[in-house]
């Protein structure tokens, strides 16, 4: 399993103010930016948390 997940990233690229999460991958601006350093552990980590980030999921 090492090898690599595709960044999640669709291109729709804002953070929104409340949640601090990229409106498109839902990311942080630290996951985003930390990203290519990552491990394949590490990025399937932050995979696995997005999905809990969805639509109205912080407000």
């Amino acid at each position: 399993m090492r090898h690599h997940p595709p960044s999640p990233c669709i291109s729709i690229c804002r953070i929104d103010r409340t949640t601090g999460w990229c409106e498109g991958c839902k990311r942080t601006l630290d996951e985003i930016a930390d990203w290519p350093m990552l491990s394949a552990t590490q990025k399937r980590a932050v995979i696995s948390q997005l999905a809990g980030r969805g639509a109205g999921s912080a407000a």
